[in-house]
C-alpha cells in the first residue's frame, strides 16, 4: 500500500474526509511528515470535526515563569483594590465540615507511549512523535507497550496499594479536538491497583487540626492515555501538539478522607515525593508531569451522620499552593451559597494562579455520559506475583525512612530533612549523600565521631540554602539551572569542589565570606577553567584565613568601644540584653581591623568578654 500523504491526512483529521482507498497497516511507526503545530479555531463546529485551519502566522507561545505569574497577578489584584485574605486560621470554618477527594494524573517514566511505539517527548518539536494509532487513523490498532507497566507497578507499591493480578482497559467516550479517536482508553472498571494508603505526618505540612497525623486511603490507581496539548493563541486560535496524545499516565483516586486545605496540598506533595523516589514519573508539578483535580464538598458539622454535600471538581491544578488556595476558595464559595439559601450545583470549575475564587467551566457530566465500555481491541493485563515481589524487593529506601535517617543521624530539623528529600525530584538528596561521603573520607577514620556532626550539618545547610541562592531571582544567573543528575552529581557545582570548600570552612582555614566567593567561582566555571582546584585558588590569591591572635582581638575591641560611652553604658543596667548594640560594636571591630583575618563569632565573643570584664566594671567603679 502506498504511503499516505500529508494532504490526505490533513483532510481526514481536519475535515473528516478520507480519500485513500484500502486500509492502513497497523504498524508502530511515527509520522515524520507532521512537524508544525496545527492551528485551529474553536468557533466553527458545523464541519465533520469542528476544526478550521488558520494561517500559521501567530508568534510561538512565550513561557512565563510561575513566580512572575504570581507577581503579575498580585499587582493586578492590587490595582483592582482586591486583597487576598490572610492565610491565618483558614483551615476550618465554624459550623461546617470540609471534605476533599483528590485525583492525581502523573506521567509515567517510559520511553514509549501507552499503546504505540512512538517515543515520549517533553520539549521536542511539536507533532514530531506521533504514530498512526495516536491520530486514530482507520485500520490502526492499539498495542499495549509492556514496559509502561513497570513504573506503574512501582508507583502502586510506593503508595501501598494491592496489585491486581488481572486488569482490563475501558473506553471513556467524549468528543474534543485533543482526543482524535473520540474516546480515551482507561481502566475504569478493573484497575491494576486498589486499596492503597498514605500516612501524613506533621512534618509533611498537614493542618494543625489533623494532630499527629492522618491516613489517606487510595481507592484505586488506573493506567490511561493522555490527550493532546492545546496551546491558546490570540484571535480565538488554538494550536494542537499531538506529541502528548497517548503518553502513559496513572490516575490516583483517593477516598474522601481529607478535611483541611493544607492537608490536601500536603497529600499531593507527598505523592510527588513518593513517585519520584520510586522512579515512576518523569517530573513533578513544576514541570507539568503531574496534575491534580480536587473534589470539594461541605456539610454542616452539627450532624456528622448527614450525607456528604454536593461536590464540585476543580480541574488541572498545577502547584501545591494552587491546591490549597483553590480548596479554600471553593469551600468558602459553597458555604456562602448554602448560607444564602442556594443550592450547590454539580459542576466542573477552574482556578487561575493568584485568584481568590474559582470559576465555572461547565456542568458536571455524569458517568453515563461517558458511555464506558470494555475496549475490544485490548487483552487483559496479567501481572504475576513473582514480578510484584521482585519490584517490591528492589524498591530501595522510601522518603519517610530517609527523612527519619537524616533527622536521627545528622540532627536535622524535620523541615530541612524533608526539603532535602523533596527538592529536584530526589536528585538533591543523592548529591547530599555524595558530598557527605567525600567529607567523611577527608575527615579520616574517625569520620563517624560526634565531633564531626557540625561538619555534616554545615553540608546540609549549604546544599539546601547556599546552592539555592546561586539561581535565585536576585542575581544575574537566575535563569540557569544547577544541573543535578540522577547519580547524585551537580553539573554546575561538582560534589568534590563543594566538599573541599566545606572542609576548609569547617576547619576554619577560610572565612564564610571567602567560602561563598569560592562557591560562585565554581558555579561560574572559573574553577576549574582558571584554577584547577579549590586549594590552587586559595594559594594563588592568598585567601587562606590568617586569624588574628587573641591579643589583637582585644585591642580591636577596645578601639571599637573608644568614644562610645553611651553605648557601653547600656550594658550596665538592662532588662533585656542589648544584643543589637553588641553587634554594632562587633561591626566596628571588623571595620577597624583586617576583615579577611576576623572571624565574626570570635569577635563577638571577645567583645562581649571585654565589656563584661573590663569596660562595664570601669563605668560602675567610676560612678
Amino acid at each position: 500500500m502506498p504511503r499516505i500523504t500529508a494532504a490526505a491526512l490533513s483532510k481526514y483529521l481536519l475535515y473528516g474526509r478520507f480519500s485513500v482507498r484500502g486500509c492502513l497497516k497497523s504498524r508502530p511507526r511515527t509520522l515524520p511528515f507532521v512537524r508544525k503545530p496545527i492551528p485551529i479555531t474553536t468557533t466553527c463546529f458545523s464541519q465533520a470535526r469542528g476544526i478550521h485551519i488558520e494561517p500559521n502566522n501567530a508568534p510561538p507561545p512565550v513561557h512565563v515563569p510561575l513566580r512572575k505569574q504570581l507577581k503579575d497577578e498580585a499587582k493586578k489584584q492590587k490595582s483592582l483594590g482586591k486583597k487576598k485574605k490572610k492565610n491565618a486560621n483558614n483551615q476550618v470554618v465554624d459550623g461546617w465540615e470540609l471534605t476533599v477527594g483528590i485525583e492525581i494524573h502523573a506521567q509515567l517514566n517510559t520511553e514509549k507511549k501507552l499503546f504505540s511505539a512512538a517515543t515520549t517527548s517533553f520539549n521536542d518539536d511539536p507533532n514530531s512523535h506521533v504514530a498512526y494509532f495516536d491520530l486514530a487513523i482507520p485500520g490502526s490498532q492499539p498495542i499495549f507497550q509492556k514496559e509502561t507497566l513497570i513504573p506503574a507497578l512501582r508507583a502502586a507499591l510506593a503508595l501501598n496499594c494491592d496489585i491486581q493480578n488481572t486488569s482490563r482497559f475501558d473506553r471513556k467516550h467524549y468528543f474534543h479536538w485533543d482526543q482524535p479517536s473520540g474516546y480515551q482508553i482507561t481502566q475504569y472498571y478493573e484497575p491494576f491497583a486498589r486499596d492503597g494508603r498514605i500516612a501524613l505526618q506533621p512534618r509533611d505540612g498537614i493542618a494543625a487540626e489533623d494532630g499527629d497525623g492522618i491516613l489517606v486511603g487510595i481507592k484505586q490507581i488506573q493506567m490511561e492515555q493522555d490527550t493532546a496539548k492545546t496551546l491558546a493563541q490570540p484571535g480565538d486560535v488554538h494550536w494542537i501538539d499531538f506529541n502528548r496524545v497517548g503518553l502513559p499516565l496513572i490516575e490516583i483516586i483517593t477516598l474522601p478522607d481529607i478535611h483541611h486545605p493544607a492537608t490536601a496540598a500536603a497529600f499531593v506533595r507527598k505523592v510527588q515525593i513518593l513517585l519520584n523516589a520510586a522512579d515512576a514519573c518523569v517530573s513533578g508539578m513544576e514541570a507539568g508531569g503531574l496534575r491534580a483535580d480536587v473534589n470539594v464538598s461541605v456539610r454542616r458539622s452539627d450532624d456528622p451522620a448527614a450525607p456528604l454535600g454536593q461536590r464540585t471538581e476543580i480541574k488541572n491544578l498545577s502547584s501545591f499552593k494552587a491546591v490549597e488556595d483553590a480548596v479554600i476558595a471553593e469551600r468558602d464559595r459553597q458555604i456562602s451559597v448554602l448560607e444564602s439559601g442556594g443550592t450547590v450545583e454539580s459542576e466542573t470549575r477552574g482556578w487561575s494562579i493568584g485568584s481568590t475564587e474559582t470559576r465555572r467551566l461547565r456542568g458536571k457530566e455524569g458517568e453515563v455520559d461517558y458511555r464506558y465500555m470494555p475496549d475490544p481491541d485490548l487483552a487483559p493485563v496479567i501481572v504475576g506475583d513473582d514480578l510484584v515481589n521482585h519490584l517490591r524487593q528492589d524498591m530501595g529506601e522510601l522518603p519517610d525512612a530517609e527523612v527519619d535517617e537524616l533527622i536521627q543521624r545528622f540532627s536535622l530539623t524535620p523541615k530541612d530533612a524533608l526539603s532535602l528529600v523533596a527538592l529536584d525530584e530526589g536528585r538533591r538528596i543523592e548529591y547530599f549523600w555524595n558530598v557527605i561521603d567525600l567529607l567523611a573520607k577527608r575527615f579520616g577514620p574517625d569520620a563517624k565521631s560526634p565531633e564531626y556532626l557540625s561538619g555534616y550539618q554545615l553540608a546540609a545547610n549549604w546544599i539546601l540554602h547556599e546552592l539555592g541562592r546561586l539561581t535565585s531571582d536576585r542575581n544575574e544567573d537566575a535563569a540557569q539551572d544547577l544541573g543535578f543528575t540522577e547519580d547524585g552529581e551537580c553539573l554546575r557545582v561538582p560534589a568534590k569542589h563543594l566538599a573541599d570548600i566545606l572542609l576548609y570552612l569547617y576547619q576554619r582555614k577560610i572565612t564564610a565570606k571567602v567560602a561563598k566567593e569560592l562557591l560562585w567561582a565554581v558555579f561560574r566555571r572559573r574553577i576549574p577553567d582558571e584554577y584547577p582546584t579549590i586549594g590552587a585558588v586559595l594559594d594563588e590569591e592568598n585567601l587562606w584565613f590568617d586569624e588574628l591572635s587573641e591579643d589583637e582581638y582585644v585591642e580591636l575591641a577596645y578601639a571599637a568601644a573608644d568614644g562610645r560611652d553611651e553605648i557601653v553604658k547600656q550594658f550596665v543596667d538592662y532588662k533585656h540584653y542589648p544584643q543589637g548594640k553588641l553587634m554594632f560594636l562587633v561591626g566596628q571591630m571588623i571595620r577597624l581591623g583586617a576583615e579577611e583575618r576576623i572571624d565574626p563569632k570570635a569577635a563577638e565573643m571577645i567583645m562581649k568578654r571585654v565589656l563584661e570584664e573590663k569596660l562595664v566594671p570601669a563605668i560602675q567603679d567610676g560612678g
